[in-house]
């Protein structure tokens, strides 16, 4: 704990999951906030560049608190990370930096909404409207406060944000079930019924297809499903050992 400590000031203890949002220059585990009397427990929390998204449950003295509180000077706050998995629907939407990611999830059949021209506003429009956790690695969209749920996305390249995802939320994975291009569902069509739409090598090499029921596009085990593969195979083992 911090020594010299004003008694006029509130102390936060920090989860080493959460330091990474603080400041470098203020990344420790004690974190000492002197209260204006009006703010609230979860306005300090903000203040240090923490999203609410991110915060588990938060105690004082060993009891739960909410981030309405109104912290008194003097008390100790932990505030803890957001468990993992953490339980709720499996419905996301992907912001315009999370292009790949999204692609990945929908591989995974996965249900990921993703728009490349969306601003800030529409996305919390639709994320509320239609009840979907907001995935981003913007911590300013996570603070709105019209956004019912949302999700700060850790890691720098794809694999390592979609690991962190499926840990976070151990979601169900139905692979090849989703088109990767819009989202929709896959049926199984008969190659009859989609030969004028491939290319006579396709034609003669493979027999088992789907198609999107929303966007029409057609989907084969082709010459990139090696990788494909790969990415389906460490997904499920991530989920299964998460």
């Amino acid at each position: 704990m911090l020594d010299n400590v004003a008694e006029t000031d509130v102390l936060l203890r920090i989860a080493p999951e959460l330091m990474m949002f603080l400041p470098g220059a203020r990344r420790t585990e004690w974190q000492q906030v002197a209260p204006d009397g009006t703010s609230t427990l979860g306005h300090l929390v903000e203040s240090l560049g923490i999203p609410l998204t991110e915060v588990g449950p938060m105690t004082v003295d060993g009891v739960g608190v909410g981030p309405g509180l109104h912290p008194r000077p003097g008390q100790v706050v932990e505030v803890h990370a957001v468990p993992r998995p953490q339980p709720m629907g499996h419905r996301f939407l992907l912001d315009v930096h999370l292009g790949t990611l999204a692609r990945r999830l929908r591989l995974l059949g996965i249900d990921a909404a993703y728009h490349n021209d969306m601003d800030d506003p529409s996305l919390v429009v639709q994320a509320n409207a239609e009840r979907r956790v907001l995935l981003t690695q913007d911590r300013g969209l996570l603070r709105r406060r019209a956004l019912w749920l949302g999700a700060y996305v850790r890691g720098s390249r794809a694999p390592d944000q979609l690991r962190d995802l499926l840990e976070r939320f151990a979601p169900s994975l139905r692979p090849w079930t989703r088109c990767t291009s819009c989202n929709g569902e896959l049926d199984t069509v008969a190659k009859r019924e989609i030969e004028p739409m491939l290319e006579a090598g396709t034609r003669r090499s493979y027999d088992v297809y789907g198609q999107c029921r929303d966007c029409g596009k057609v989907y084969w085990h082709g010459a990139h499903s090696g990788h494909l593969e790969e990415i389906v195979t460490q997904a499920k083992n991530w989920v299964s050992t998460g």
